[in-house]
């Protein structure tokens, strides 16, 4: 019984990664992709290449939703007004009518030229192209998205994968400092995201490619910042929860040889001092081969 509900838990943990990397790849990509496109735009019309890369992995699922697929429409741009080609899809009603495009490079200049001959957005305009923050509320306040957290969302896009960089065009933001292969694929697990350490890693140096405080990241991951990595540590971007994804809810971590309560604890993406406390321990505790451990 024990080795099967070892095998469950491992089988869940693997697929809800694998899912949640595919997702992020998607992201990193569409960034690549289309940067140029965004920056070119943003030469044209003013919009910071931050907001239009941002919108358009919302909108459009990273160019994989049935309607980026269908209609080349990155950016949920309805037919009002439209006389183009166009495609259905179900979104606030059944069978909207949404424009539909015969390449990228289109939906992103019609989304420029939506934004900036519309009275709507016009106050927009009068930003700085460098202050993506006030850009995002305004979109939100102005209507584009009915999303309450739409401004939220958008701003953590950017933070995340380092956008506003692409609001000051220069040859260095062409390429990335970190060219996409050298890259740490960044994963999602437990509501947080993390990246897996590579030989030679330490705090400041994957903090300096994801655009973060090394202090802070060290802190996230409750150790000291000067230390080196090694080779396959879980590293994690943001505070860790205080338990374990809702799949092992009713479970329990068996504990294997050579295993520490910081190495369950950075597995499940919960807090050291949760783990402690939700199985009644004390920090001093030294944990053995077969302790059943409360993760959730």
């Amino acid at each position: 019984m024990r080795k099967i509900l070892i095998t469950i838990i491992v089988f869940v943990f693997c697929a809800l990664t694998v899912n949640a990397q595919k997702v992020v790849r998607h992201y990193q990509e569409y960034v690549q992709r289309y940067k140029d496109i965004a920056i070119e735009e943003m030469k044209r019309y003013n919009i910071p290449a931050s907001i239009t890369l941002a919108q358009g992995i919302l909108e459009s699922g990273a160019g994989q939703s049935e309607l980026c697929r269908k209609g080349n429409n990155h950016f949920g741009i309805k037919c009002h007004g439209w006389s183009g080609r166009s495609v259905y899809h179900d979104d606030d009603e059944t069978q909207e009518c949404f424009r539909a495009y015969n390449s990228a490079k289109e939906s992103f200049e019609d989304h420029s030229k939506f934004l900036a001959t519309s009275a709507r957005y016009k106050r927009l305009f009068q930003l700085p192209r460098t202050d993506y923050k006030s850009w995002a509320y305004g979109l939100k306040e102005c209507g584009y998205a009915t999303n309450p957290q739409y401004a939220q969302k958008l701003i953590q896009l950017i933070e995340l994968y380092q956008l506003h960089q692409y609001d000051v065009p220069s040859s260095k933001h062409h390429q990335p400092v970190v060219s996409p292969a050298d890259q740490h694929i960044i994963r999602i697990y437990n509501k947080n995201l993390y990246v897996v350490a590579r030989r030679g890693d330490t705090f400041k140096s994957i903090a300096d490619e994801i655009g973060l405080s090394y202090r802070k990241l060290a802190k996230y991951n409750e150790r000291d910042r000067r230390e080196t990595l090694s080779e396959g540590d879980i590293v994690y971007l943001k505070k860790k929860q205080k338990r374990a994804d809702k799949a092992f809810k009713n479970k329990y971590h068996v504990v294997q040889r050579g295993e520490s309560m910081y190495s369950i604890a950075q597995k499940y993406g919960i807090r050291l001092k949760s783990l402690y406390k939700k199985n009644r321990l004390e920090p001093d505790y030294q944990i053995k081969v077969g302790d059943r451990l409360k993760v959730y």
